[in-house]
C-alpha cells in the first residue's frame, strides 16, 4: 500500500510494476492461456504495461487508457480479491454498475486532480463521483480494446467483454456521440459571434495585435482543418505544402497516421495574414520549423493548456456578444471546448455539399459510420417537414366542419 493513499499504485514513477500479493498476479489466473504468449511476460501488470505502451506516441490517449486500465484494476484487486485475468463475465457486469455508483465513496471517490491533489497526495482516489452513462460506456470500451488485445496475444483465453451486447452496445453509443456532437456545434449566431470576436476585436478582447492576430489564425486552423488540440501543438509551417499549385496540410494524427487535408484559398489567405503580422514571407517554406501556435518570440509551441485558454477566452469574449439578445445561447456556447470547432468544422463541410467520403478524409477517420453522425441532412428536412404539424391543423381539415 502507498503510504499516501489507502489503494495500492500499481506501477512505480518509471512504470514498471510494483509487487503485489501471489494471488493478484495472475501467474495462475483462471482466464490465462496456457503456454506461452506473443508478450513474453507472465503477469497482468507487465503485460498491461505491453498494451499501454502501444499509445506510447500518443500521451493524451495513453493517459485516458491508464486512467481506466488503473480504475478496473484496483477495483479488481481491492473490491473483488481478483487478478485482471480472473475476472469473468459476471465481474465485469459489477464493475459496469459500480462505475455509475462507486461505493465506498471515502474510498473511491476524492477531489479532482490538478487542485493540489496528485497520485502520491491522501486525498487522491480513481474516480471524483459516479460517471456519466457516455463516460461509463467510453471506460467500458477502453477496457475492451485492452481485453481484446491481450486475448489476441495469446495471453487470455478469451475476452470476457465479448459476450455482452456489443452490436446493440455500439448502436446507443453512436447515437449518443451523434446527440452529443449536435450540442457541440456552434450555430450560426455562435459563430458570427466567434468571428467577430477574431475579426473585429476590441481592447477588452486581447491585450494587444500579435494576441489578436494569434487568435483569429488559431481558429482558422480548427475550422479550415478541423484540427485536433495536439494536433495543433506538434506540427509546425512547414507541415503546409504544396503539390502541383494546391495546398495541403499534411497531418500526423491519431495512431502515428498520416494524411493531408486540403488547404483552399480562404484558410492561405489567413496564412499569409498571419505570417504578415509575425514578419515572416507570405507563404510558409519546406520543412519550416516555425510552430503553428507559438509564444511571444516564436521559438516555441504554446502547449495545450495554454492554447485551450485561447480558446476559452475567444468564446467566453463571443458569448457576450449575443448575451443580450440571446442568453440562452450565449450560455450553451460558455461550455464549450477546443473539440466544439473540430466538431463544427466538419457539420459545415456536410452543409456545404462535400461528400461524406471527403469529410472522412478530412476528418482522418477511420470508420464511416463516426463521420456520419456528422451528416444531418435528413434531420433538417424531417424538422422542415415538422413546421406542417401545427395545432389548427386537424380542425382545417375537418370534413364535418362545412356540414
Amino acid at each position: 500500500m502507498s503510504p499516501s493513499s489507502p489503494l495500492p499504485e500499481l506501477w512505480d514513477a518509471s512504470g514498471r510494476p510494483n509487487p503485489v500479493p501471489q494471488r493478484l498476479t495472475g501467474q495462475l489466473g483462471a482466464n490465462r492461456q496456457e503456454g506461452p504468449n506473443a508478450l513474453g511476460v507472465v503477469d497482468d501488470l507487465a503485460a498491461v504495461r505491453l498494451f499501454l505502451l502501444e499509445y506510447a506516441h500518443s500521451p493524451a490517449t495513453l493517459r485516458t487508457y491508464t486512467k481506466e486500465i488503473e480504475r478496473l484494476m484496483l477495483w479488481a484487486h481491492v473490491a473483488q480479491n481478483k487478478a485482471l485475468s480472473d475476472l469473468n463475465r459476471a465481474d465485469f457486469a459489477a464493475y459496469s454498475a459500480f462505475l455509475a455508483d462507486p461505493q465506498p465513496a471515502a474510498l473511491w471517490c476524492g477531489p479532482r486532480r490538478g487542485r493540489g491533489c496528485t497520485r502520491k497526495s491522501p486525498t487522491w482516489r480513481p474516480f471524483v463521483g459516479p460517471l456519466s452513462p457516455s463516460a461509463q460506456r467510453s471506460a467500458l470500451i477502453i477496457i475492451n480494446i485492452m481485453m481484446g488485445w491481450l486475448t489476441r496475444a495469446g495471453y487470455l483465453r478469451q475476452n470476457p467483454l465479448g459476450l455482452m451486447r456489443r452490436q446493440s452496445q455500439q448502436a446507443l453509443a453512436t447515437v449518443d456521440a451523434a446527440l452529443q456532437v449536435r450540442e457541440r456545434v456552434f450555430d450560426a449566431a455562435q459563430w458570427r459571434a466567434i468571428l467577430d470576436t477574431v475579426r473585429h476585436p476590441t481592447h477588452e478582447d486581447f491585450t494587444d495585435a500579435p494576441e489578436a492576430a494569434r487568435a483569429r489564425f488559431l481558429v482558422a486552423l480548427m475550422y479550415f482543418l478541423a484540427l485536433r488540440v495536439g494536433e495543433l501543438v506538434s506540427h509546425t509551417m512547414g507541415h503546409f505544402r504544396q503539390h502541383q499549385g494546391r495546398w495541403v496540410f499534411y497531418v500526423i494524427g491519431k495512431g502515428r497516421k498520416a494524411a493531408e487535408v486540403p488547404a483552399n484559398d480562404s484558410l492561405m489567405d489567413e496564412v499569409r495574414l498571419y505570417r504578415g503580422s509575425l514578419g515572416l514571407q507570405p507563404l510558409p517554406l519546406v520543412h519550416e520549423t516555425t510552430p503553428l501556435i507559438a509564444n511571444s518570440t516564436q521559438t516555441q509551441a504554446l502547449g495545450p493548456r495554454r492554447i485551450n485558454q485561447i480558446i476559452k477566452t475567444i468564446v467566453q469574449r463571443a458569448a457576450v456578444r449575443i448575451e443580450a439578445k440571446l442568453p440562452h445561447r450565449a450560455e450553451h456556447m460558455r461550455r464549450a471546448s477546443a473539440h466544439w470547432f473540430r466538431h463544427t468544422s466538419l457539420t459545415r463541410q456536410a452543409e456545404a455539399g462535400l461528400h461524406f467520403t471527403h469529410i472522412k478524409a478530412n476528418a482522418r477517420h477511420a470508420r464511416l459510420d463516426t463521420t456520419m453522425i456528422y451528416i444531418h441532412t435528413e434531420d433538417k428536412e424531417r424538422h422542415r417537414a415538422m413546421q406542417a404539424h401545427t395545432w389548427d391543423q386537424a380542425s382545417a381539415e375537418d370534413p364535418w366542419g362545412k356540414g
